[in-house]
């Protein structure tokens, strides 16, 4: 049995938009919603969130202050004719934070090196590795997590191969960027990442690894 150590997720913040019925399983609604998690900088990471229905235990307004636990999901979606990799936040509890709790953006994974890692500096000089990392869930099936590592980390990751498994932490990041349009339109778009601060190499689980897709992660 997978356990659910390989993908979890803690977040406070504010709901920063209403709740919206995104689909239906099994006599099951389930509602999505964008929670704003700040940074210590000042600026702020959008966090996109799905909630079932059997969880919501009152209203949870725009403004409202909660704590999140769950686990980063990845789904694909066609948009201009490709299949794009989607990730949100998939809740297993939600409740009121505390008074004077601050803001909170934790996650933690342990999965398997999909791809050669993307190696590369910035004009500033600042080292980065990209990096595509699957966590095993119940049922066979896999998340596919965007993962980018900085300094001494991106260092140690570009000699890393497919299939290694890591056990990593860091925070979700959103980046908005800029997007050019056949007929030469800009329209802006949402990317979401895991910002690494610590990893470490360690034992494989006693489970397979996942079966590599480029289709199935969206690439």
């Amino acid at each position: 049995m997978v356990s659910q150590a390989n993908n979890t997720v803690r977040f406070t913040g504010c709901v920063a938009d209403e709740l919206k019925y995104s689909h239906r399983v099994y006599s099951e609604n389930f509602y999505t919603f964008t929670l704003q998690v700040c940074r210590l900088s000042g600026n702020s990471d959008q966090i996109p969130v799905m909630i079932s229905e059997r969880l919501l235990a009152g209203d949870y307004p725009p403004g409202s202050r909660v704590t999140v636990e769950g686990q980063l999901r990845s789904y694909n979606i066609m948009r201009d004719g490709r299949s794009h990799l989607v990730l949100k936040v998939f809740v297993r509890s939600m409740e009121n934070a505390q008074e004077g709790l601050p803001d909170e953006n934790s996650v933690c994974l342990r999965g398997y090196l999909c791809k050669p890692p993307v190696y590369r500096t910035t004009p500033f000089c600042r080292e980065i590795s990209d990096m595509l990392i699957a966590a095993n869930r119940a049922y066979g099936k896999s998340d596919y997590i965007p993962c980018i590592c900085w300094g001494r980390n991106a260092r140690f990751c570009r000699e890393l191969e497919v299939a290694q498994y890591i056990c990593l932490t860091g925070r979700l990041q959103s980046r908005i960027y800029e997007k050019h349009t056949e007929d030469g339109d800009i329209i802006q778009r949402t990317a979401y990442e895991v910002s690494v601060s610590k990893l470490s190499l360690t034992p494989e689980e006693e489970e397979e690894p996942p079966h590599f897709c480029a289709e199935e992660a969206g690439r």
